[in-house]
């Protein structure tokens, strides 16, 4: 009798081993620490805190990304988890970390943005994604500007031919060539209403009608030749910084690069033309939105 208590006693103790060895297992495994390591070519790879080689070293760039990494495979971006495996296949020419959990990928016409476990936050449907005050996003997409909230949600439509935020509780929108300020004057940052169709009859925003341009509204402005002349060559400059914000894009975090090794040349006259022709082919804030809207009021 006592041999069998003593057998129950053991495989009792046994069996509690074995529990806490596996809960040590899997404290040690989900409290793993990984750090980059690069090989002599100065490719990166990761090794876990026992030193043990968890991804091997054939990417240019990892950068973290919450529990994730956003890694550049040749000259491609994408998103990594620990083991190696790919959230984000490495196919897009731009990245950029946003807010420090965020990542902006994108090659022309399919930015989108996405979370540190590779969910769509923001689907790659848009020409352009860019950070509003308040976590905000703003999208573009075929020439129209519209507003996404941090949780990927639609506040703004993309039908609006511009959108700008000079202050954290202010929003300027234009529409059909009119101006409208939209001001939060109750509580902080500008967070739109769930019910932003009838914003105008809430009372915690101020909706203003105004003019951005007074003088060319007024119509006492001539519009000439010189007028269109200008405002082609004018397109000149955006096209330029718009050329080195993409090159710089193109390298990734490590802006520098682009200055030091000069890999940005060959790609300035393609990456030029194409941004002076889509600025120059914007109907609603090209360089020729201002004329052509003029025109438009004095043959009404």
């Amino acid at each position: 009798m006592k041999r069998i208590f003593i057998l129950l006693a053991i495989s009792l103790l046994l069996g509690n081993c074995t529990f806490a060895e596996g809960n040590q297992t899997q404290s040690i495994s989900s409290n793993m620490k990984y750090t980059v390591f690069s090989d002599e070519d100065n490719n990166f790879g990761l090794k876990d805190s026992q030193g043990n080689v968890v991804v091997e070293p054939e990417y240019k760039k990892m950068i973290k990304l919450g529990n994730s990494w956003i890694i550049q495979k040749r000259s491609k971006y994408g998103l990594m988890d620990n083991s190696g495996k790919y959230l984000i296949e490495p196919k897009y020419r731009h990245v950029d970390r946003i807010l420090g959990k965020y990542v902006k990928l994108g090659n022309d016409n399919d930015f989108g943005i996405y979370n540190d476990k590779g969910e769509t936050i923001i689907p790659p449907e848009y020409t352009s994604v860019d950070i509003l005050f308040g976590g905000m996003f703003l999208t573009k997409k075929n020439y129209k500007y519209g507003v996404c909230d941090k949780e990927g949600r639609v506040i703004l439509e993309n039908k609006f031919d511009d959108i700008y935020m000079p202050k954290p509780n202010v929003m300027r929108i234009q529409y059909a060539g009119q101006w409208y300020e939209v001001e939060q004057i109750a509580g902080g940052e500008f967070v739109p209403p769930e019910d932003i169709q009838n914003i105008k009859n809430n009372g915690d925003f101020k909706v203003t009608a105004f003019v951005k341009d007074p003088v060319a509204a007024s119509g006492y402005s001539a519009v000439t030749f010189t007028d269109y002349l200008l405002k082609v060559f004018s397109s000149i400059s955006p096209a330029h910084e718009e050329t080195i914000d993409d090159l710089m894009l193109s390298q990734g975090a490590d802006t520098v690069n682009i200055f030091i090794k000069f890999t940005w040349l060959p790609k300035y006259p393609f990456t030029f033309a194409k941004n002076y022709y889509h600025n120059l082919r914007a109907p609603n804030n090209g360089p020729l939105a201002d004329v052509k809207t003029e025109l438009i009021q004095k043959m009404q």
